[in-house]
């Protein structure tokens, strides 16, 4: 077996919404389709990706590198020791040989979109959701049969007033998301409290409310938020700094005794693992939210995940960013705590499968081969008509 083809496209996911730092008018990212010469029901074997919101399309990067270096290698250097499946592992060392260590930055966005898409493959040709291969390959055969989401949202665009702010809460309540999440950080902190406790009058107590500030903070501003938060007793306070600022991370730990999360900026697990050994993160309450799709794809997230059980972090504790069926098949077969959940941006690439529905804050996956796009139609009709009508 081989691979026959691998093809990429841009697609637009453009929004008037806007976070603390940027907002999503020209938001684009890459969609990819692995072609094997696999045949299954008269058709060949496709597997898909894409990358997540946040960071661009990566064209450039896939056309003129990543794609021809992988098409480059000999076939059967790509496939496991049965010969009858690819090997992600083999693939991802081809996609990164003459890569030089360091510089984590949207290469791994690149390579990460066709690992979603060699994993898609691997799952529909070994005739199992991917959630069931990971978990008998990694987890003893032990798959959780549903995973926690909450619903994020709450972003900032022209004329959104607290009113259109708790319908959007309300809606997602009334979907059946138990904790949603909203922004902070790109109004004076007045005005964002007012927004928060509009906010608890739709969803109750501080507990089913994660606020994220997306980097903005200096680390005085960050105390502020902090000392002000504090009384909500909130879910988590997400990424009050820079990503990279483990110093800002650290300190800020010693000021905010709540649960804090962040990790959805850092792509490698090197850069993982630095934030665990710097950023003041505690393993008893806070949480991580690496995003496969964007941090090298699921070889490497395997890499994050064995570091974290190494400086004793349970698995439990990390809820990817992204929002996207991969993360929860991670997440249900390789025992994460959660997965983030877009239920009405970002579309049609943000949610999960047709027809199964959020319930008491908990989500099933489809009983498909591989990652189960095929079930979430819309999605599924955009990188089809992208990639298969060329």
């Amino acid at each position: 077996m081989r691979i026959v083809e691998i093809r990429e496209q841009t697609a637009g996911i453009k929004s008037d919404i806007a976070n603390a730092f940027i907002d999503f008018s020209q938001m684009t990212c890459s969609v990819v389709a692995v072609v094997t010469d696999v045949v299954r029901d008269g058709r060949p074997v496709i597997g898909y990706g894409f990358n997540s919101n946040g960071r661009y399309a990566a064209g450039g990067l896939l056309r003129e590198r990543f794609i021809p270096r992988l098409m480059g290698a000999a076939s059967d250097s790509l496939l496991d020791d049965t010969g009858e499946n690819l090997d992600p592992f083999r693939i991802w060392a081809r996609l990164m040989t003459n890569e030089k260590p360091g510089g984590h930055g949207e290469r791994s966005v690149a390579v990460g979109t066709i690992d979603m898409a060699v994993w898609d493959a691997v799952a529909k040709i070994a005739g199992v959701p991917l959630y069931r291969l990971l978990a008998d390959r990694f987890r003893g055969g032990v798959a959780d049969d549903s995973v926690w989401v909450y619903a994020a949202g709450g972003y900032y665009y022209p004329g959104k007033d607290v009113t259109a702010l708790q319908d959007e809460m309300r809606s997602y309540r009334d979907r059946g998301y138990k904790v949603v999440k909203m922004k902070i950080g790109g109004a004076p902190l007045a005005e964002d409290l007012r927004r928060i406790d509009a906010v608890l009058e739709v969803v109750g107590s501080g507990e089913n409310l994660c606020v994220d500030a997306n980097g903005r903070f200096d680390l005085d501003t960050a105390i502020a938020y902090a000392e002000a938060l504090k009384p909500y007793g909130l879910f988590w306070y997400e990424e009050a700094g820079d990503p990279l600022d483990y110093a800002l991370q650290a300190e800020l730990a010693t000021h905010y005794d709540r649960p804090m999360a962040t990790g959805e900026n850092l792509f490698s697990h090197q850069d993982a693992r630095n934030l665990i050994r710097h950023g003041g993160m505690r393993p008893d309450r806070d949480w991580l939210q690496f995003d496969c799709a964007l941090s090298y794809g699921l070889v490497e997230y395997m890499r994050t995940l064995d570091m974290l059980k190494e400086n004793g972090w349970s698995s439990r504790r990390v809820v990817p960013h992204g929002g996207h069926q991969m993360s929860l098949n991670i997440a249900a077969g390789l025992h994460l705590g959660g997965n983030e959940s877009y239920p009405d941006v970002f579309k049609p690439f943000c949610g999960f499968a047709d027809g199964i529905a959020v319930e008491d804050g908990r989500v099933r996956l489809p009983d498909l081969p591989g990652i189960g796009f095929e079930a979430k139609s819309e999605l599924f009709a955009t990188m089809s008509g992208l990639l298969e009508t060329r």
